[in-house]
């Protein structure tokens, strides 16, 4: 109860510095007005939870089961992802108010004695939100720096910021490879893309102990990185022509000799070369790897190497409150700094099974056409942190926070 009621209000929480029409607007079709995100993540448990397990039940407003429905064919009929931000009726006063009477009943719900049929998804419901949490921050992130003046979500004062260290060279942790085992393990919470646990041998590799940061990408950039077709994959060389990519999204120069800028979310801020490079496509970090003369790691040997770790113990994970990529070396920055790309396409572990019903479209039906990132990142939940966690994106998508960490 204590851990539904604190999740529903912490996504509360991340809307209150913004106005209705922050919430509302919608800045591409890839992200997803806030508004929206407060919705649909209730809408997830009025459907998935409520309409099985309350007595009586009756929706809050029987429109919202289509403007609200992510991409649940299974549940019915869907308003078109692109046009999430024209839903201007019902406004933000009227979501809180969903979001408040939803979390009522399944308050009541979740009171109940007796069976519990419905623990599975009601858990993968609070997971879900977490999700959407991050969701929320990277596309908010993209809507405000559509507005030029790039204003800031959050003032930067009185976040911690990390002391940058002279950036050095990359280390190597050396892997013997051999018959290794991935996949999730043990008790706890997992998505089930992450099962079931499994072998895949590997040959020998080496991987780096920090991220790739803005300054070595600059390097790549002055380099003449972006003009060097031997460089990109043919789909990538494409995008950056037509799309005149010459820098990472976020990243600008208010004249030609003037030094970069970088957007977050706490507005403007000038480049720091020791922090992480953020916001790159699949493309752009298989090309710095080219020329870095190394390659990008697939997930098996990603999680062979962060497996090891735990972090609870081991790893010092920012908050979601921590709102960009702070300067991590050593087996800290695998966990909870940027989501790093893999080489590895994202499709079904060997024996997986999707949950049957609708919500068995959560993450096997994208299962093409998509890489895997791992580690999480500084807008990532600290619960959704782990060493066998799955994301995946688009090769171009870059609006998420996503770097790269070497291999060879």
């Amino acid at each position: 109860m204590a851990r539904f009621l604190w999740l529903r209000q912490a996504s509360v929480a991340l809307a209150a510095p913004l106005s209705p029409e922050d919430c509302c607007a919608q800045s591409m079709p890839d992200a997803s007005p806030v508004k929206w995100h407060l919705a649909h993540t209730t809408w997830f448990f009025e459907t998935f939870v409520l309409e099985r397990f309350e007595p009586n039940f009756q929706p809050f407003d029987a429109s919202f089961r289509v403007l609200f429905n992510s991409y649940y064919n299974g549940v019915g009929a869907k308003h078109p992802r692109a046009q999430r931000g024209l839903i201007t009726r019902p406004d933000l006063a009227e979501v809180l108010r969903y979001r408040e009477q939803v979390d009522g009943r399944m308050r009541r719900l979740l009171e109940c004695s007796g069976q519990r049929e419905w623990e599975t998804i009601v858990e993968l419901g609070l997971n879900h939100e977490q999700q959407h949490q991050e969701l929320m921050l990277t596309d908010l992130k993209h809507l405000l720096s559509c507005n030029p003046a790039w204003p800031a979500y959050v003032p930067a004062r009185g976040l911690a910021q990390a002391v940058a260290p002279v950036q050095r060279p990359h280390r190597w942790h050396a892997h013997a490879g051999g018959l290794v085992e991935i996949g999730h393990a043990g008790d706890g919470f997992c998505f089930d893309n992450e099962m079931p646990r499994h072998k895949v041998y590997l040959q020998p590799f080496e991987l780096a102990d920090r991220l790739v940061t803005n300054g070595e990408f600059l390097a790549f950039m002055q380099a003449g990185g972006y003009q060097d077709p031997a460089l990109w994959l043919s789909e990538g060389w494409d995008w950056i022509g037509a799309n005149r990519v010459r820098a990472p999204l976020y990243w600008r120069r208010p004249e030609e000799d003037a030094d970069w800028q970088e957007f977050t979310l706490h507005g403007a801020q000038t480049l720091e070369p020791e922090q992480p490079v953020v916001h790159l496509s699949y493309f752009e970090a298989d090309a710095f790897a080219r020329w870095a003369q190394a390659r990008l790691p697939t997930e098996a040997e990603w999680e062979a190497v962060a497996q090891s770790l735990s972090p609870e113990q081991d790893v010092p994970l920012p908050q979601v409150a921590v709102l960009h990529p702070q300067v991590q070396t050593g087996a800290s920055s695998l966990l909870g700094g940027v989501w790093q790309w893999t080489r590895s396409s994202y499709d079904a572990y060997p024996g997986f099974q999707p949950a049957a019903g609708a919500v068995g479209e959560y993450n096997g039906k994208f299962m093409v056409n998509q890489y895997v990132l791992r580690g999480g990142s500084c807008a990532t939940p600290r619960g959704h942190v782990r060493a066998s966690y799955r994301n995946f994106f688009p090769t171009a998508a870059r609006w998420q926070f996503t770097g790269l960490r070497l291999c060879r």
